[in-house]
């Protein structure tokens, strides 16, 4: 049986895709208040975090998959006011943040039960917001795909972006050493601060030759792309593995596979949003047993950019986009 609060209105404000296109394209819109299904619970959004993959759906190259909301949004915080039936672990009034299939920039939210975690202890809501996408990515591609273990050199492309703070940290709580890239010297120093043992300024100096100084990468984490997937190739020690988890100057490149057999290379990569219910409902079980520890004792935190209000999800794309963030961007719901 679905248990509900009893305040709840009927309608809902969103921000929605009028169009594919630019962060102009992303307008305010009246919504029927979503009622969830078996397994599901609905949450009244505090905060949305604001991601790469929401700035692609926009545009139109990141389709929502079957069934979930059409609205951007990947990831809030806020409070349980329905339960679906099967629901055992939530009650009413809960503090959770959520993974969520879409429908994030909206002042409610569905997600499946299993896809959500308790808000870490002594963590405000706004920061919670910020959790579930970047860790859920770096958790699946640097852990359990890249298997990085204490004591391998470790790369992340785009350090101070919301994947790349979280890498990090996580890294580094790890026991691994960090190393990151990054277009600024104020951002590679933010990159210092975090953790990382070697920042290196993209913009004037080649990674390639830094991470072969120290004996190459055990584990790279990429998500730009285009002519860095031959370099992070040469960036590898032997043995060494690549994870790729976006394409932002594009997926297609020539690339010589005789290295990567003489040296013993793997190359892979993976997208979350498409797989399944169960296949997420693990990785936050692993979340809250491995991850959630640190975070409620303070070491490791999601590094915070800027917050606007929902109405404003356009300026906070073109923030985004614009590439001068350190950390995660914010949309304040309620």
């Amino acid at each position: 049986m679905t248990r509900m609060m009893t305040d709840l209105p009927e309608t809902m404000r969103v921000i929605e895709i009028s169009t594919p296109g630019g962060p102009e394209v992303l307008v305010p819109a009246i919504r029927a208040l979503p009622v969830p299904g078996y397994g599901e619970i609905l949450i009244r959004v505090a905060f949305a975090g604001v991601n790469r993959p929401d700035a692609l759906q926009r545009a139109g190259n990141y389709a929502p998959p079957p069934g979930a909301s059409p609205l951007p949004g990947l990831e809030a915080s806020g409070h349980v006011v329905a339960v679906g039936e099967g629901v055992t672990r939530w009650r009413l009034g809960d503090a959770v943040c959520a993974l969520l299939p879409g429908g994030g920039y909206a002042e409610y939210a569905l997600c499946p039960a299993d896809h959500a975690l308790p808000v870490p202890a002594g963590m405000a809501l706004r920061e919670a917001a910020c959790l579930p996408e970047t860790f859920f990515t770096v958790w699946t591609n640097v852990v359990q795909r890249g298997g990085l273990k204490a004591g391998e050199r470790f790369l992340v492309h785009g350090g101070t972006s919301g994947i790349g703070t979280t890498a990090i940290q996580l890294a580094k709580a790890m026991g691994a050493r960090v190393f990151a890239t990054a277009g600024s010297d104020e951002k590679c120093a933010a990159c210092l601060t975090l953790g990382a043992e070697r920042a290196i300024n993209y913009r004037t100096e080649d990674f390639v030759s830094a991470l072969k100084a120290e004996g190459g990468a055990d584990l790279i984490l990429d998500m730009v792309g285009g002519s860095y997937l031959p370099r992070n190739v040469k960036a590898l020690a032997d043995d060494g593995r690549l994870v790729q988890i976006a394409f932002l100057t594009g997926p297609k490149v020539e690339l010589n596979f005789a290295e990567v057999m003489v040296r013993r290379l793997t190359i892979t990569g993976s997208t979350l949003r498409p797989r399944t219910v169960e296949v997420k409902a693990g990785i936050a079980a692993e979340l809250e047993r491995e991850v959630w520890p640190l975070l409620a004792a303070g070491k490791i935190a999601p590094v915070m950019d800027s917050e606007f209000p929902l109405d404003q999800a356009a300026a906070a794309h073109a923030r985004m986009e614009g590439s001068s963030h350190i950390g995660k961007i914010v949309l304040r719901v309620t």
